[in-house]
């Protein structure tokens, strides 16, 4: 009996206990609730890094990159100028100020619910 209630005891301290409106519990491992976090970190980094990636700085457009040609592609779409509210000029503006506190609580939100999915199947 007391092996039993150590066992039970170190499963609760390494383990999450969320409790379901049926009153039942669910034990969540820590590794799941690990890769929900990470995933919702990554999300949140990555973001910025791919803009910079494709070329949207806080300098401007980078020349020869992948936002020049959309830039291009834009403005001979509208005439010779980017139109505001664009893909190019959005991505452009969040490439220059960086991402608010609502998108950066957005996409990890968005990261750990993916993560979430793919964590129930390992």
């Amino acid at each position: 009996m007391e092996a039993s209630a150590l066992t039970s005891s170190a499963v609760t301290s390494v383990a999450k206990v969320v409790r379901v409106a049926s009153g039942s519990a669910v034990v969540l491992p820590l590794a799941r609730i690990a890769t929900v976090v990470i995933g919702g970190v990554v999300a949140m980094a990555a973001v910025p890094m791919v803009l910079s990636a494709m070329g949207f700085t806080a300098a401007g457009i980078a020349s020869s990159s992948i936002a020049a040609k959309m830039m291009s592609a834009a403005a001979i779409a509208n005439g010779g100028g980017v139109a505001s509210g664009s893909l190019v000029a959005t991505l452009q503006s969040l490439g220059a100020t960086g991402l608010s506190g609502l998108t950066k609580f957005i996409l990890g939100f968005i990261g750990s619910a993916i993560a979430a999915v793919i964590a129930r199947f390992y």
